[in-house]
């Protein structure tokens, strides 16, 4: 490794999972073809990896914020490229980071291809749990999840972070933001071993946030992705305690399983055809047009009521969306509510991103195992546009809670 080339990782090489990074490079001679590669190794022990070429300027800088990748894992100047394209070897791998107590690494490197060197190195230490954030591990009853507080008196507006599937990436990066969140998912248990769903334990964990004493405001609020979005919903028809529901790329209708609230059924399930996916030459498979018309006669029992929520709704739909028809479930909601005389929504659309919407600079997936079926789901949308998406959502978010989880004494450094 050569000792005269500097690798710099700006403002400083230990930041937020959600901040961006400036790589750049010095030292090296005026117009110096340069590989400058990312490696980060999962939650599994899974190594992704990313590279691009570029060359250095007459001053013998390579400074990804402002020049373009050659070729590569991408092309043009993309500043948090080498993060977003990180690949594993095999296909259909997701990038797993879901417990907060640990730090995603990722090492930066710059190599002279004809000389077969590394010329430098630096590595970005991207924290999940801010400072003095505590993380508490929560055992309650129905509810097994972990909660997130910022630190200072409060008063905080409260968030139930709802995911399918374990996770407290989410929470976490939230909670830093001036938020006490709790994070639940919907299975706890193996989806094959389930045979319905019941409201009340997410109900309950309202409930529990609601008790925490830093918190105030005048309810609570529920982010939602994929199945846990029509969870979402259904709580917002239900649970006058929800004040906002942050809805992303997920049905209208209760899916998967019948939902049961205070031991009735209060919603059948949308039926899923198998029929209707599509099987690709990649041995990944197109869901988005398996699940029955949730309109049809037949299937309205398993539409969610949510006009008769009070609760104002963000209603987000990735356009290239290939696991769930998103923007057609948009758009049927949207027209439900007009229909209805309301106005509590805002919809945000998303052209040529695909399904995972995640906190940014997150490896960009595009296929992997479902979790719930045994088919290897192809996600959707192109590397670059779903970043930018990221980007933008992550950022309306926050300022879409603050705006409807009043806290008039909060902490307003935490903003």
């Amino acid at each position: 490794m050569s000792s005269q080339i500097s690798l710099e990782l700006l403002p400083r090489a230990r930041c937020f999972f959600d901040e961006p990074v400036q790589v750049k490079v010095s030292r090296l001679r005026s117009g110096q073809v340069v590989t400058m590669r990312a490696r980060s190794t999962d939650e599994r022990g899974v190594l992704f990896s990313s590279s691009a070429t570029y060359r250095a300027d007459y001053r013998g800088e390579v400074d990804l914020y402002k020049h373009p990748s050659l070729g590569g894992s991408y092309v043009g100047v993309e500043p948090m490229g080498l993060l977003w394209s990180l690949r594993a070897e095999a296909l259909h791998q997701y990038f797993q980071k879901e417990k907060a107590l640990e730090p995603q690494a990722v090492i930066f490197s710059v190599h002279d291809e004809e000389e077969g060197r590394v010329l430098a190195e630096a590595t970005n230490e991207r924290r999940l749990l801010g400072e003095g954030v505590t993380r508490l591990p929560v055992i309650d009853g129905n509810i097994n999840g972990v909660l997130f507080t910022p630190p200072g008196a409060g008063p905080f507006p409260a968030v139930l972070d709802l995911n399918s599937f374990p996770t407290e990436k989410r929470a976490a990066l939230l909670a830093n933001k001036g938020f006490v969140v709790l994070a639940l998912c919907v299975f706890n248990v193996k989806p094959k071993n389930m045979k319905e769903i019941h409201l009340d334990r997410f109900r309950d964990g309202i409930d529990f946030i609601q008790r925490q004493t830093k918190v105030g405001g005048n309810g609570v609020g529920v982010l939602s992705r994929s199945k846990a979005a029509d969870i979402a919903l259904s709580l917002s028809a239900f649970v006058p305690a929800v004040k906002a529901c942050v809805w992303i790329n997920g049905c209208n209708a209760n899916t998967e399983f019948p939902l049961y609230y205070n031991k009735h059924q209060i919603l059948s399930s949308l039926l899923f055809d198998h029929s209707k996916v599509i099987h690709t030459e990649s041995g990944g498979h197109i869901l988005k047009f398996a699940f029955q018309n949730p309109l049809a006669e037949e299937n309205k029992g398993s539409l969610i009521p949510f006009e008769q929520a009070k609760a104002q709704f963000l209603f987000v739909a990735s356009e290239d969306d290939m696991s769930w028809d998103s923007k057609a479930f948009v758009d049927q909601m949207v027209e439900r509510l007009k229909h209805h005389g309301k106005d509590n929504f805002e919809s945000v659309y998303y052209p040529r991103a695909g399904h995972p919407l995640m906190p940014p600079f997150s490896p960009y997936c595009y296929s992997s195992p479902h979790g719930i079926s045994t088919y290897r789901a192809i996600w959707g949308g192109e590397p670059r546009a779903h970043g930018a998406a990221e980007v933008h959502l992550w950022k309306k978010i926050p300022e879409f809670f603050r705006a409807h989880l009043s806290c008039n004494d909060a902490d307003e450094s935490n903003k």
